[in-house]
């Protein structure tokens, strides 16, 4: 078993830290974070020990760090993880910042074998099966996508100051499903928004809905649809639009039984949060993980961190200015 380590105790780190104990190639040796009650507890739960971050950079049988810590701590992590020859998971965003990014870009890509930077959607069954279609030619040339990423309900007032707002924390990972699905880089950003949802998030400067459109240099058109509240469980949807039909993933329910009558259809609600919707996917980057452990080349690292969070910033700047803005 490869030996592992983690920084961070918190709702991503808990996630990730019960699917690498239950990973059978994996030793979850090492939990870090700055709270120790939280880091002592998560450890407990999965057989790791409480440790510190510099003894995890000195240990020699660690191979891996996985980086759950807060955001603003990304990239000094997985910097110094790199640099002691860890291979790493970070959580996404790798950072907030495009300029501090591309500052450190050689370092970045000379590593790049051992970097993992996660975007749980590529990992996701159903979406892994519309790529599939669509690189198969089912629907024949692809001409325009649609995304619907939907939130049940609106975060915490405390969370929206450091999550890096909207584009940033939420529809970063609709940038990259647009990418992996047209296969295609957008070349043109504009982005209606505003605050319908919670007053709170607007005081904080920041918006809870969104209408965001992609067009790539071929011509190709994305359309993204936000909000940070459904009111109905967490939506998930994709439309696929190619010159010979069209490719779709719906909502996934709790259950696929329905009972029809003469009022209608009773059906299972959608999962209520991210966790829930996309577990599956959340232990399929941790096997991805043990296998760039075992020499696999990482599926999405550095590159998909700066072009997706390029399209983040250009949709901020288009939002501000009431333009489309020309990557």
């Amino acid at each position: 078993m490869i030996r592992i380590a983690q920084l961070g105790a918190g709702r991503m780190g808990a996630l990730h830290a019960r699917n690498a104990a239950r990973h059978p190639g994996l030793e979850l040796a090492v939990i870090a974070d700055p709270r120790p009650e939280a880091a002592r507890a998560l450890a407990a739960e999965t057989g790791a020990v409480v440790g510190d971050f510099e003894a995890v950079l000195a240990d020699d049988s660690i191979r891996g760090v996985i980086v759950a810590s807060s955001t603003d701590q990304h990239l000094d992590h997985t910097l110094r993880a790199l640099r002691a020859g860890k291979a790493v998971f970070c959580e996404k965003p790798l950072d907030l910042s495009l300029a501090t990014l591309n500052a450190h870009a050689a370092e970045f890509k000379a590593a790049a074998p051992r970097l993992f930077v996660a975007f749980n959607r590529r990992f996701d069954l159903h979406f892994r099966a519309l790529k599939a279609k669509l690189e198969a030619g089912v629907v024949g040339r692809l001409e325009s996508l649609h995304l619907i990423s939907h939130d049940p309900a609106a975060p915490p007032p405390g969370f929206v100051p450091t999550s890096g707002g909207l584009f940033k924390d939420f529809t970063i990972h609709d940038f990259d499903t647009a990418r992996w699905l047209m296969d295609d880089e957008p070349a043109e950003v504009f982005a209606w928004g505003g605050c319908l949802v919670d007053p709170s998030i607007g005081a904080a400067g920041d918006i809870d809905t969104a209408k965001v459109v992609l067009r790539t240099a071929a011509g190709r058109l994305c359309m993204i649809s936000n909000t940070r509240r459904s009111g109905y469980g967490y939506d998930q949807r994709v439309e696929a639009y190619g010159s010979k039909g069209a490719a779709m993933v719906s909502n996934v329910t709790n259950s696929a039984v329905s009972v029809w009558g003469a009022d209608g259809a009773d059906a299972a609600p959608f999962p209520y949060a991210f966790i829930d919707r996309y577990a599956d996917a959340y232990a399929a980057e941790m096997d991805h993980f043990a296998r760039i452990l075992d020499g696999e080349t990482p599926s999405t690292g550095y590159e998909a961190s700066v072009r997706s969070l390029a399209l983040a910033e250009a949709a901020a700047r288009s939002l501000e200015l009431n333009a489309v803005i020309k990557l």
